[in-house]
């Protein structure tokens, strides 16, 4: 069966520059069965899931449903919730969490505050602290959205819980779908494509001890697209791990072409050449598509390190 993971796949499609793109999320558990639309169908008030999402919309959050792995028999509506919120800029990497027995309660929250790093207002809207647990690890399982997500995403979420990986959680949507199984791992907010149980254990493995693994990376969300990619290049180039070592200054220019400044904690500068291209031949982008597309994919043109002069001027 030819489906749209399949002829990424076999098409060799890069997944550098792919991830979604959020400086803080939200999530709420959901169990049950969940709509293409998540936020606005199912169990969840659709009347919540509209505010909500006009509430986080252009703020730099992003809202996702979650629930555990297993089955997803229509149970009504949970007494008590799970929510977390992660930021994932370097720097300023977090993530708490809380339980909730009525989720309107988020609509009290400052989502301006939120996607700028301020954790104060899930703790006094919430009462939310700091998660001690380990890492999070979303994977996205949506087959409403596309049935890669449900045929691929599933099996692997439900492995990872009866290995006993206690801190997976099935997500709704992730973007993507043709890079399935697609996981993204908070608080630092790698996202990952095409992995399976073994490669995800090692990311987990990892992000408890502030390590990335760029093997299977789509990029950090905390950046847009162009960012991802250099980022992801530079890591790359000098072989560096680190979660929070590097941070992406300013990106100059316009598609198809940018110009992106990095800097590492320790002082030394990148400027790294990203170029935007359309994937030939056009492939089907997810599942659902009625017609072929030409995903913008983004080419690493230039990894250049500066000297702290040119640092200085730019």
């Amino acid at each position: 069966m030819s489906t749209c993971s399949t002829v990424s796949r076999d098409l060799d499609e890069p997944l550098p520059g792919t991830a979604p793109v959020a400086r803080t999320w939200l999530l709420l558990e959901q169990p049950g069965p969940w709509g293409a639309k998540a936020l606005t169908s199912r169990h969840l008030d659709p009347r919540l899931g509209r505010a909500l999402d006009a509430a986080v919309k252009g703020t730099g959050v992003r809202i996702a449903l979650i629930r555990r792995p297993g089955r997803h028999a229509d149970r009504g509506t949970p007494a008590g919730r799970r929510v977390y919120a992660a930021h994932t800029v370097p720097g300023n990497v977090w993530l708490h969490g809380t339980t909730l027995t009525d989720p309107r309660r988020l609509l009290g929250l400052d989502f301006a505050a939120l996607a700028r790093g301020d954790s104060r207002t899930f703790g006094s809207v919430l009462q939310g602290g700091p998660h001690l647990g380990d890492p999070l690890a979303l994977v996205c399982t949506n087959g409403k959205r596309d049935r890669c997500c449900a045929l691929l995403g599933r099996p692997l979420a439900a492995e990872l819980a009866a290995s006993g990986t206690e801190s997976v959680w099935e997500v709704t949507h992730l973007g993507g779908h043709r890079f399935s199984p697609t996981v993204l791992v908070l608080p630092h907010g790698y996202a990952y494509g095409r992995v399976q149980a073994p490669a995800v254990k090692e990311i987990l493995h990892g992000a408890r001890k502030g390590r990335i693994v760029v093997e299977g990376c789509r990029g950090n969300s905390s950046w847009e697209r162009p960012g991802q990619a250099a980022e992801l290049a530079v890591r790359r180039a000098v072989g560096e791990d680190a979660a929070q070592a590097l941070s992406v200054v300013r990106t100059d220019g316009a598609a198809p072409r940018w110009e992106v400044t990095l800097a590492h904690v320790d002082g030394r500068n990148w400027r790294v050449t990203v170029a935007q291209d359309a994937s030939a031949p056009p492939r089907p982008e997810s599942c659902g598509a009625s017609v072929l597309g030409s995903p913008a994919r983004m080419e690493v043109v230039a990894v250049r390190e500066l000297s702290v002069t040119a640092a200085l001027a730019s």
